[in-house]
């Protein structure tokens, strides 16, 4: 519940039916911006049968979906080399005497499957797909269980909070350490080549087998990090750019954790105002921050052991317990925090046993070699201990109950190969504007994202969850939204700045 090895932030998505209210009618040529105008490719109809379309393997499949694949070089510096196989699906359009060309999905995690993050979204996306071959695919990151060998998986070691540059340094040795002996028997070389500048490339060779001129693209969560490599390599490819709940590299995960950890911050607020209401709560009728911190400062004082089948015996410490027990998201009728609460009083009695598996997991992920080649290629370590220091200070600063250097930069910095796909903003020309949205937590990092491009806007979903589009288990999908992405992707109008869609809507 509080957390799920290998994803950006805590939490699912929530399962919802997806309605779409129709779009607007598309405007004449004349009255759109010139970015909007470049005309589409001619031959695109007939090159993309070159691709072999055939039928998906599975049970209860969207109509009319076919599946094939792509085959792309492990490392795009040399291409003659070694080849990896991508699983694409399509959804073609419905309505093809109208049809506008493709939209990619770039899935989140890292890591997480395209193809069925298309099959599950089918069903909200009925008015899009009149226009758009909806097409999904399966990143190099996705089945690394087969494509790595053994040592860059386990359970990994647990990380803890340096006390001391020596403390910091032997920690990020022995990460360092563990990646090396996992690229020296990799003997495919994907392990060098993970990261999301190398996706992005992937993502061109879609476009290409596709046969289209322009793409345009819907990316969620992580997704948002080779969406933004493929918008700086490839500007003049993006048609359009819809952003749901995406992550911002571009301007530095420092940046991204600080504002996470305002939010954070708030909605603890609203958790201990909540708890003050509720009777349910556990800790109904008490000071809930006080008790909080106490706890918080008693366990940074003497962690205790925890143990998790999976992940064996580790400790759990104030530094543990901020990181990761906290859910955001309330839940359906406050489920979650009221689960919360009763953890916590649980645990001030002696009882961790609710914390175990996901502190164990979530501060151990990032020491296996495996899930960090995904993403510590993307910028997003620290550059030694000094960096260490004042993001530590900075986050506790940003969140008194929640904050500390998160276990992904602490992780990450002991990454053993050059950062691949460096933090920095978008180009300001040859992309056209972008559309984001992003509820409670996501708001303010896509907001951060898309506006690197001038003239973009991101719609405020003010409620939780994660991913307005897709069914999941985190939070409801928005009418509302979809709605407003279904019309920019169609016809390239944005909503205005400032709009914002409410649960229900």
């Amino acid at each position: 519940m509080y957390g799920k090895i290998g994803s950006l932030f805590t939490g699912l998505v929530t399962a919802s039916a997806l309605l779409v209210p129709a779009e607007a009618p598309a405007p004449s040529p004349s009255t759109r911006p010139a970015w909007a105008q470049a005309p589409a490719s001619p031959e695109a109809a007939s090159r993309v049968k070159r691709l072999d379309w055939r039928a998906c393997a599975g049970e209860n499949l969207p109509e009319g979906i076919r599946c094939a694949t792509v085959t792309v070089p492990v490392d795009w510096r040399r291409p003659g080399g070694r080849k990896i196989t991508l699983d694409l699906a399509r959804l073609p359009a419905t309505d093809p005497a109208n049809r506008i060309g493709s939209v990619l999905q770039v899935p989140g995690g890292p890591g997480a499957e395209g193809v069925k993050d298309l099959k599950d979204s089918a069903p909200g996306l009925t008015e899009l797909r009149r226009r758009f071959d909806l097409i999904g695919y399966n990143p190099r990151n996705t089945g690394l269980r087969e494509r790595l060998p053994a040592a860059c998986w386990g359970t990994g070691t647990q990380l803890l909070e340096p006390r001391d540059r020596e403390e910091y340094r032997a920690q990020v040795a022995k990460v360092e350490a563990a990646a090396r002996e996992c690229r020296d028997a990799d003997a495919s070389g994907l392990f060098d080549n993970l990261d999301s500048l190398s996706v992005a490339r992937d993502m061109e060779a879609v476009r290409e087998a596709l046969g289209e001129r322009r793409l345009s693209f819907m990316a969620n969560s992580y997704g948002g990090v080779p969406a933004a490599a493929y918008a700086r390599l490839f500007p003049g490819r993006v048609r359009a750019m819809y952003l749901d709940g995406a992550a911002d590299q571009v301007n530095g995960w420092a940046k991204l954790h600080l504002e996470h950890a305002s939010i954070n911050e708030r909605m603890f607020g609203r958790f201990v105002a909540w708890c003050a209401a509720d009777d349910a709560c556990a800790l109904h009728g008490e000071d809930v921050s006080a008790v909080w911190r106490a706890l918080v400062e008693k366990l940074d004082r003497s962690p205790i052991p925890i143990s998790s089948p999976e992940f064996g015996a580790g400790k759990l410490s104030g530094w543990h317990l901020r990181l990761t027990s906290f859910q955001a998201n309330p839940g359906p009728d406050n489920a979650w925090w009221k689960t919360f609460a009763a953890s916590v009083d649980r645990l001030r009695k002696g009882d961790a046993s609710d914390f175990a598996e996901p502190v164990n997991s979530n501060s151990r992920i990032w020491t296996i070699p495996a899930p960090r080649a995904m993403t510590c290629p993307d910028d997003r370590g620290l550059t030694g201990y000094a960096q260490f220091r004042d993001l530590s200070r900075r986050m506790r600063e940003a969140s008194p109950h929640l904050g500390g250097v998160p276990f992904d930069m602490l992780g990450c910095a002991g990454w053993p190969r050059p950062v691949a796909n460096p933090s920095r903003p978008l180009p300001v020309r040859g992309l056209p504007p972008l559309l984001g949205a992003g509820s409670w937590t996501d708001h303010a990092m896509t907001a951060s994202l898309a506006g690197t491009v001038p003239g973009s806007v991101t719609v405020r979903y003010d409620g939780p969850g994660h991913v307005m589009y897709m069914p999941g288990a985190n939070g409801p999908a928005s009418r509302c939204v979809i709605g407003h992405a279904t019309r920019y992707l169609v016809d390239l109008t944005l909503p205005s700045p400032g709009t914002v869609c409410r649960p229900g809507e």
